[in-house]
Order: C-alpha cells, then structure tokens, then sequence
C-alpha cells in the first residue's frame, strides 16, 4: 500500500505539474492572438497552437491530475476524515478547473474567430493561476489548520 501511494503521488505530481504550464502558457498565448488579425495566417497558427496545447497536454494533465490526487488522498487516508487545509485545498483546485474552462471557453472564441476580450483581460487572468498555485502550495506543505 506504501508503495501504491508513492506512484500515485509521484503521477499526481508530474500531471500538476504540466497541467499548470498548460494554465500558464494558453493565456498568454490569447494575449499575443487577440491582437492578430482574425482570419490570418498569424492567428491561424496560433489556433493550431492553441488546440494543441489545450487537448494534447492540458486536458489529458487535468484529468490526470485529478485522479491521481484523488487516488493519493484516498490512500493517505485524508478523504474522510476530510482535514480543513484538504477542503481548502480541493476547493482551489475546484477553481483551477473552472479556470481551465474559462480558458477552453475563450479557445473555443479564439477557434470562430471572435475577439470579445482584449490582450490585456488575458495579461490578467493570467496571474489566476499563480495565486491558486500558491495557495495549494501552502495548504499541503504547511497545513495551517
């Protein structure tokens, strides 16, 4: 059981870890597409780029991510009883996903050629997933309550 939990934590890990470069590196991609010129050859690539990133590394991390830490805490035993640095934890993650569907949303305009935001919205949105990140830092690695 040791060593199941120490492949499922390692696993987790390196799915966290591409998933949020993944979650850094897609919005600013958006800020440097929202000021090309729809229909382009400019943001044609980067339509290509963007799919590819989004389907090939970030969704396949998520999920990857998610069960994987799912499977850690249930063999840390830290499901239930759920402690308040957990919930507080899973619900940051809770939001990272959301994140991560506001960006496949904002994909998804980039893909019909819509401009409904700006380089700058993207600048900072971009900074979401770096708050998020250092709160789940803290939460598993100091535990503060």
């Amino acid at each position: 059981m040791a060593e199941a939990y120490l492949w499922a934590k390692a696993v987790h890990v390196i799915a966290v870890v591409a998933w949020m470069a993944g979650l850094f590196y897609l919005p600013r991609l958006f800020v440097y597409h929202a000021g090309a010129p729809a229909g382009g050859e400019v943001s044609e690539q980067f339509k290509i780029m963007e799919r590819r990133l989004a389907n090939a590394i970030m969704l396949p991390a998520a999920v990857a991510a998610w069960l994987a830490g799912l499977l850690t805490a249930w063999l840390g035993g830290i499901l239930w009883p759920m402690p308040a640095w957990f919930a507080v934890k899973i619900a940051a993650v809770v939001i990272l996903s959301a994140f991560h569907g506001l960006l496949e949303w904002h994909r998804r305009e980039f893909g019909r050629d819509l401009r409904l935001s700006g380089g700058r919205y993207f600048r900072i949105i971009n900074e979401i997933p770096t708050l998020l990140l250092v709160v789940i830092v803290i939460m598993v690695i100091v535990r503060p309550f």
